[in-house]
Order: structure tokens, then sequence, then C-alpha cells
């Protein structure tokens, strides 16, 4: 199918060209609420073509080759009236109709540049009547919400539904490449489309191969999201030619001149899309992709350190991502996201050897017995499966005792110990012959906040046995790059609110009763997932008022004033 790319020629990319992205990604929101009254909606939109010129009415064909209006429409068909071969002024007028249909109340953009539309003849996402099955229409709009929610949530639980739905969805009559193209309408910052201007420009540009392992020689589900995670991972990189999927489309579309439509793929010189195989696989790239602003070297480094003393520790102010990046340096180092070898807990002044170790249980018939906890249960999975590395991430390490916490197992983390000559009897045996050591190929990773001012320094035996990386606030370029691609707020915005938080964090540095330990982190001022931000400068307001200015009260406990007046200094002017 041949696909058009609404776009102008000859201009310099730049944020303005994609407000239009603002207004897909809100349609996008209110048409969920009609999955379940598509009815009203199908009715709606014919009421719409009834009365408004340039807009096609939607005819089906049925089993008895009789010809009526469409009964039922799934969600990218709907966005799809309005991304067609028409004329801008007939693109205005209809996308406003329908945004009046759903309660959209942002405008209609006035200009589309990086938007794929769809050919006239070929502009719906399932077939006739009489050729689709019967839940073709379900399957896309299950397809939309897997989709909606996995730009959101990003976890591999939402991954993995997505997958599901996209591979059923590619089995429709019609759909082909077009699933991208509706994926792209719905969030343009998450999501590349793949139609046919676009796939040239990935092979003949930027040399990525796209892997076509579904039906009709098109992408899978995998397929698809192993270039969605190379390109976010390329999109952190200067001399990357583009950096976000509507930049990409608009590319795509300005160098069509360069590359003929019809240039055949075998001579073309691939160069691998740089994720493993997998799904599940991971890599420092994916921690790239997923929003990290260290750069790649950085976290090479703390991989080679953590395999090396097996037992790391990441500590930092507030809100510089220790937590988060846990996490994923242990799908890293295991090189695939599998949660069943990766353990998160939390340390709490309340836990004990007896929680975290081996302790005494009560069972359902009132009697008692030994129960290993979180930690003797990775020692024991590790132990049967040494060539997978195991990894178990403790939040919070010092707001517990973790000598205590840890007993005689503090002796057998370290690197030099874990060996089956090294073996020890536990407080709490199961029987006389019992030794237990740590197999090398468990590791340990834990995140300290060293400006809680109520938990006492780590145990200098516990110190010993972790090497520590210190997790500094990220405002560069990396981070004003990744805020300003996923959530669409003005560079110029971001760049105003680095320079007055490394105010205050310079204040709050060179505070003798403060330090560095108490700067004020990247990550409040990092949307946790992909929400819409209509009014940058309020969401910086209401992080100041409700975060950031709260947490200076209690840093500037005994100076109010000077807490008062540090967060009016970062909202002044603004």
């Amino acid at each position: 199918m041949d696909l058009k790319l609404e776009g102008v020629e000859g201009k310099k990319i730049d944020k303005d060209k994609f407000h239009w992205t603002h207004f897909y990604q809100s349609f996008a929101d209110k048409l969920r609420s009609f999955k379940d009254k598509r009815e009203e909606l199908i009715a709606g939109i014919h009421e719409i073509a009834d009365r408004v010129d340039g807009m096609q009415k939607l005819q089906d064909q049925f089993e008895d080759n009789t010809t009526g209006p469409l009964k039922d429409i799934c969600p990218f068909t709907t966005i799809g009236i309005f991304n067609r071969g028409i004329t801008d002024d007939n693109r205005k007028k209809i996308a406003s109709e329908l945004a009046r249909l759903l309660a959209v109340d942002l405008p209609v953009p006035e200009i589309f540049d990086g938007i794929p539309l769809l050919d006239n003849r070929n502009s719906w996402f399932f077939g006739w009547d009489n050729k689709r099955n019967p839940n073709d229409i379900d399957l896309l709009w299950i397809l939309f919400e897997e989709a909606l929610h996995f730009s959101k949530s990003g976890d591999e639980y939402s991954r993995s539904s997505f997958i599901k739905a996209y591979d059923n969805a590619t089995q429709i009559i019609s759909a082909g490449w077009k699933l991208t193209i509706g994926l792209y309408w719905i969030r343009p910052w998450n999501f590349p489309t793949l139609d046919k201007l676009s796939r040239v420009y990935l092979s003949n540009k930027l040399k990525i191969k796209i892997g076509c392992n579904g039906p009709k020689k098109r992408c899978n589900a995998n397929d698809y999201l192993d270039i969605m995670d190379a390109l976010k991972a390329s999109f952190h990189e200067e001399s990357f030619p583009v950096h976000s999927f509507p930049e990409l489309s608009l590319a795509a579309w300005e160098s069509k001149g360069d590359d003929p439509l019809d240039s055949p793929e075998k001579d073309i010189n691939y160069l691998p899309v740089p994720e493993p195989p997998s799904d599940k696989s991971y890599s420092v790239n994916n921690i790239l992709a997923e929003g990290c602003f260290l750069e790649s070297a950085k976290l090479e480094e703390i991989l080679k350190r953590l395999r090396e003393k097996k037992n790391l520790i990441l500590q930092g102010p507030p809100g510089t991502g220790k937590t988060w990046l846990a996490k994923r340096i242990a799908f890293a180092l295991i090189g695939k996201r599998d949660n069943s070898k990766v353990c998160a807990l939390q340390f709490h002044p309340n836990l004990s050897y007896e929680d975290f170790v081996r302790g005494w249980r009560p069972t359902v018939n009132g009697k008692l017995e030994l129960s290993d906890g979180p930690f003797l249960q990775m020692v024991t999975a590790a132990g049967n499966d040494p060539t997978a590395g195991y990894v178990l991430v403790i939040e919070e390490i010092n707001r517990g005792n973790p000598a205590q916490i840890f007993g005689e197992m503090l002796t057998l983390l370290e690197v030099g110990k874990r060996t089956s000559d090294e073996a020890l009897k536990l407080c709490y045996h199961k029987d006389d012959n019992e030794r237990v050591f740590i197999p090398n190929n468990l590791f340990v990773i834990g995140t300290m906040n060293i400006a809680d001012r109520s938990l006492a320094l780590v145990d200098l035996a516990l110190r010993r046995r972790f090497a520590f990386i210190n997790l500094k606030p990220q405002f560069g370029e990396l981070w004003q790059r990744w805020v300003c691609n996923q959530f669409s707020i003005d560079s110029n915005i971001l760049s105003e609110i680095k320079k007055r938080i490394e105010s205050l964090n310079n204040e709050i540095s060179s505070d003798m009763s403060l330090g560095p330990q108490f700067q004020v982190g990247h990550s409040f001022v990092t949307p946790s997932s992909n929400i819409f931000i209509s009014d940058s400068r309020n969401w910086f307001k209401q992080i100041v008022e409700t975060e950031i200015g709260p947490l200076l009260d209690e840093y500037w406990f005994d100076a109010p004033e000077k807490a008062r007046k540090a967060t009016r200094q970062l909202l002044e002017g603004f």
C-alpha cells in the first residue's frame, strides 16, 4: 500500500512543527471511552458525514453482496477519517467535527508535519463485513487499549500484553503496516510509524534492518519493539540524524527524493539492530532508551564493578533514580528482563534476620517450622542454576540494621569467600551437617539515601564488602532531550527549570548544615509516566509547591524563612 506523508520540504525540523501531537494524543484519550459505546460513535460519525462536505461516507459490503452504512468501527479507522489523502482544509474541518463528538477540548492543528496519511482506496484497518472475522474490530480496540497502557507504564506485563495484542491484530485483513501508523497517531512520541517512506529511510539512511517475521513478510510485535527500542537508544546519540519518532517520520518525508520507494532491499548494506533478538533481552541500550541520563560508558562501568565485587550500593541525593536504576542494572547484568531471577525488597527498622535469612514460622496446624527468607531463597535458586545470574535488589539498605539482618551471611557476601570451602553453619540450621555459602552467580544491589538524617551510617564491615557508586542530579542534554521528546515540553522551559534547580542545588551544597548529598535530583522534574502535560509552567509550579517545597521545609526546619525564600525563587518570574 502506498502512503503519503504530510510535511513541508526544506524547513528545519524544530519542536514547533509537532504541536499536532498534543491534539492526537488527547483525541486518542477521549476515543478510549467509546470502546463500549461504539454504536454511539459510529452513529455520530455517520451524522457528521451526512452534513460535512469532503467527508467520505463509510459504506460496508455484506454477505449478501448488498451495501449499507458501516455498523462498527475501530479506533484507528476513526482517526484515519481525517488522515487520508484529502485537502488540509477538509482535514481540519473533519477533525474539528470528530473532536466535538469526542469532547476533545484542544484546538485542531494548523500544521500536520510528520504525520503519515492513508491511501483513500484502503483507509480501513479491517476488511469488508463479508470478508472479516467477527472479532477483528474487537482485536483492534484491544491493541489500541494495550498500546495506551504500555506507553504509560512500560513494565514487563504491559509489554507482554502489547505483544499479544499486536500479533493478534496482524492476522486481520487490511491491517498490515497500517498498524504501526495507527500506533504512531495515538502516541507519536512513543511508537514509530513503519509506513513505506519510513521503512525506506530506516533501511537506506539509518542502515537499520526491519525484521519481517510476521504474516505476509511484515513485522510481528517483537520485530516492531526491537526497532522501537533500538531507535529510542539511538535518539540519545548526538550524531544520530533524528532524536524522536516525529522527527524520524518528517525526515523520511523530506528525504523521499533521495531514495526511490522501489529501492530493492537486497542492495541495502544493513547494520544490525543494536538489540538482542529476544523480546525480553536487556542491555545498557534498554536502560538508556527507558530514560537514564547517565552516559553509556558510566553504565558499563557500574556493571563492571558489580561483576567484580558482586555487591554494589547506589547512593545519592533524593530524586537521583537509585531504585529505578538498580532494577535495570539487575536486568542488564543477567541480560534479559526476567523477574524470576531478580528479587526486590526494602529494608526497614523492624526487619530481622529471621525475616530476611531464616527463622521459625507458624504453620497452619499450629506448629513452628524453619522457613527460608528471601535471601536464602535466592541463594538456593542461584545454586541450583549456576549458569544464570541472580540479583537481589535491596532498597534503602541503611534504613534497617544491615549487620544484624545479614547475620553470619555478611561474612559470606565477600567476593573471596563465595566457595563451598567457606561454607558456614547457620545459627538456624536444618540439620547438623548443613553448610551454606553464597554462589558466585548471586549479586546484591543496594540503594541508599545518605541525605536522611534519621538513618545511621552503614556498618564498616558491610561497607567493606560493597562497591559504592555515587549518583548525582542529571540535568544535562540527555535529560533535557528525553523530557522534551517524551512529554512535548518546550526546550526553553526545560533550560529555565534546569537553571533554577541548579542554582538551588548550589545553595544546598554550600550550606554547612546540608551539603551535596542533599541536592534535589532530576526525578522531581522528570514525569514518571507518559502523561499528557498541557501546561508545562503549571506542571513545574505544582512540582515545586507539592514536592520540592516540602522537601526544603524539612531541610531547613530550623530556618523556615530560608526554605520559603528558596521555594519562591524557584517560581519567581517563571
